[in-house]
């Protein structure tokens, strides 16, 4: 196999072909993509079950960070998007868009980090393209990556679910992510160990959802932040939400680091991470069902959602250690460009 990648691994031919074969087929090939069709024959729902579909670019600088890769990324945010509907991630589609002198090693260890993430999410990479561009006009490497998986029959999650009294839980620390990249460009050095929290939720999820069966929604916060996350489901439930300032989980060096850069730390971005809302009653078994998972040990309960007055568009506001309420506003402009 070339060590770097070149132009004639897009052309359709044999060059195309060992790349096939020699990285991508051997880091993950199932049943379907073996087949070698252009297109994936896939199972139906069972009866009652919808399809849910979600589909994700990946542009993150640098490739590789503490904690994970642009792979993992790529597999981790489309299996959480598709499970926040409440389906079972299924399939998922893999586009690679190479530059020109990449080298094939490093798109190894990539591959071989989506094909560790799609295993753990139990969900099958069947479909994919390849494209090559120039040197020079690629930055190394764009992934995109859908996923379709199945919503069982009277489960239905949405953002406009949210109603007054019910408890706002997050699965773990905020702004993890966001520090994690920003460390890497900026090469900044932190006296704690602060890596990416890139992790497929979608079993997670599912344990939710087994516990409080009337969960409202979950909402992964991304780019944005936990703000931008809490004023979008603000607005579609058309209610306001309050979060108590000392109930949500940050690292020491996280928000250190906030500090440090002049970052709100609720705007910093998250990769591994849920919203949930969930009626009162639910709300304890929700948070037991997080902190089982590895993923949610460090889960909490951090606000309600309460009715708008009719005056004003919703909102959300936090509940500082004094008692004030002051507003969470979304985050406006690029903060921190190409986290994910």
């Amino acid at each position: 196999m070339d060590e770097t990648v070149l132009l004639g691994h897009g052309s359709g031919g044999t060059m195309m072909k060992r790349i096939i074969d020699d990285v991508f087929f051997e880091a993950y090939a199932g049943e379907e993509l073996l087949e070698g069709n252009d297109a994936a024959s896939l199972p139906a729902p069972a009866a009652g079950e919808r399809i849910a579909y979600s589909t994700d670019s990946f542009v993150v600088t640098p490739h590789f960070f503490p904690g994970g890769d642009i792979g993992r990324l790529a597999v981790c945010g489309t299996v959480n998007d598709v499970a926040t509907s409440g389906a079972v991630p299924k399939f998922l589609s893999c586009g690679f868009i190479l530059e020109e002198g990449f080298p094939v090693a490093d798109l190894k260890r990539i591959c071989k980090s989506m094909a560790e993430m799609a295993k753990e999410a139990g969900v099958h990479i069947v479909t994919g393209d390849t494209k090559v561009v120039n040197r020079g006009h690629g930055d190394g490497m764009f992934i995109n990556t859908s996923g379709i998986g199945f919503i069982p029959a009277g489960v239905s999650l949405s953002g406009a679910n949210c109603k007054p009294g019910d408890k706002i839980l997050v699965t773990g620390t905020m702004g993890d992510h966001g520090i994690t990249i920003m460390s890497c460009r900026e090469e900044l050095s932190f006296n704690a160990d602060i890596q990416t929290d890139a992790a497929p939720l979608n079993h997670l999820i599912a344990e939710v959802i087994a516990a409080a069966p009337d969960t409202r929604c979950f909402r992964d916060p991304t780019r944005g932040g936990l703000a931008s996350t809490l004023n979008e489901l603000a607005g579609q439930s058309g209610v306001d939400f309050i979060v108590d300032e000392g109930a949500v989980p940050v690292k020491d060096a996280v928000l250190g680091a906030c500090e440090m850069l002049g970052y709100d730390v609720y705007q910093v971005a998250n990769e591994g991470k849920m919203v949930c809302v969930v009626p009162a009653k639910q709300a304890d078994a929700a948070l037991a069902a997080m902190k089982a998972n590895k993923y949610g040990v460090d889960a909490a309960i951090i606000g309600e959602v309460v009715e708008t007055p009719e005056e004003r568009d919703p909102r959300v506001s936090i509940r500082t250690g004094f008692g004030a309420l002051r507003i969470m506003d979304m985050l406006v402009g690029e903060q921190l460009p190409r986290i994910c």
